[in-house]
């Protein structure tokens, strides 16, 4: 089981991440743009998935995965239970939605060769 304090210090860890609560949400963020939210109750991580994507992830592990709030359905954005996934997991959903922010040359100075 992952806790909001992994995913924290995963984040908070990544080149460029800047932490903020924005309305009782920790975010991380590179610039402007957010790359995973934690819920308030720190229960459920949002993350950076595309759009088009999303209903297939959600529909092949719906124990897991949910949609966002309707508000953020415009947004490359969608929603897994932290005590659904491990350590492992988590890296993969974090890394990659952050790599979906950040310049193509960070992320590979970052993740290597």
């Amino acid at each position: 089981m992952v806790t909001a304090e992994d995913v924290r210090r995963l984040a908070g860890s990544l080149p460029s991440s800047e932490e903020r609560l924005i309305r009782d949400h920790v975010k991380f963020r590179v610039g402007r743009i957010v790359f995973v939210s934690i819920s308030p109750d720190e229960t459920s991580m949002g993350f950076g998935f595309p759009k088009e994507e999303r209903a297939a992830l959600v529909a092949s592990e719906p124990e897991k995965f949910h949609m966002p709030v309707a508000s953020d359905e415009r947004y490359n954005w969608v929603r897994v239970w932290l005590d659904a996934i491990d350590e492992a997991e988590m890296r993969e959903l974090v890394v990659e939605a952050w790599r979906m922010v950040v310049p193509k040359r960070v992320a590979a100075s970052y993740l290597g060769p």
